[in-house]
C-alpha cells in the first residue's frame, strides 16, 4: 500500500497564486485531463530533462484540442526527450484548480482539471525536437533514481524527486 507519509513532498498541497494543486492516486476521467507527464525508464534507470533555464524536469505537457492523453504522452516524450514510448502506466494525477476567469487554453477543462502522470519504458531514438514556443531542453540524461532525486531536490522540485521514487517502487511491485 502506498502511503502519502512515504512521499510527503509529492502529496503536499501547492499554491502558486494562479494555480493550486494536490497529488492524488486517483485516475481522473479523460474529460478532465488537461496535461500529462511521464516518468520514463530505460532499463533500471530513469530519464530526466535539463532545461536551458537550469531546472531539471519531467517530460510532459498540455493536450492539444481533441488529443487523447496517450497521444500527448507519445508526442511530448519525442519533443522533449527524443524518446519513443514503449509503455505507459497511469499512477495518479495532480488535481488542479485555477482561480482565473478562463482556462490557459480554450479547449482545457476549467477551473478544475487534472495533470495525469504515469511511468513507462522508453527508448531514446533522436534528439529532442523542441517545437517553436516549447521548453528548451539543454540535455537529456539517463540516471539512477537516487541521482534523479538529488537533481530534482537541487532545483526545489522535491515533489518530482518523490514522484520518481514512487514510480520506481510501483514499477518493481508485482
Amino acid at each position: 500500500m502506498i502511503s502519502p507519509q512515504h512521499y510527503p513532498d509529492l502529496f503536499a498541497p501547492r499554491d502558486w497564486g494562479f494555480l493550486s494543486w494536490q497529488f492524488t492516486l486517483n485516475i481522473p476521467p479523460d474529460s478532465l485531463i488537461a496535461n500529462v507527464n511521464l516518468v520514463p525508464f530505460v532499463g533500471d534507470q530513469c530519464v530526466i530533462l535539463h532545461f536551458e533555464n537550469g531546472k531539471w524536469e519531467i517530460p510532459g505537457g498540455t493536450l492539444e484540442p481533441g488529443e487523447h492523453y496517450l497521444a500527448t504522452v507519445h508526442r511530448e516524450a519525442l519533443e522533449e526527450a527524443g524518446a519513443r514510448v514503449d509503455s505507459f502506466h497511469p499512477l495518479g494525477a495532480w488535481a488542479c484548480h485555477s482561480p482565473l476567469d478562463k482556462p490557459y487554453r480554450p479547449h482545457m477543462p476549467h477551473p478544475d482539471f487534472f495533470r495525469l502522470v504515469g511511468y513507462g519504458d522508453v527508448e531514446l531514438i533522436t534528439q529532442p525536437t523542441m517545437p517553436e514556443g516549447g521548453e528548451k531542453v539543454a540535455r537529456v540524461e539517463i540516471v539512477p533514481i537516487p541521482e534523479a532525486e538529488r537533481r530534482f531536490r537541487s532545483c526545489d522540485r522535491a515533489d518530482l524527486a518523490d514522484l520518481y521514487r514512487l514510480a520506481a517502487h510501483l514499477r518493481k511491485s508485482p
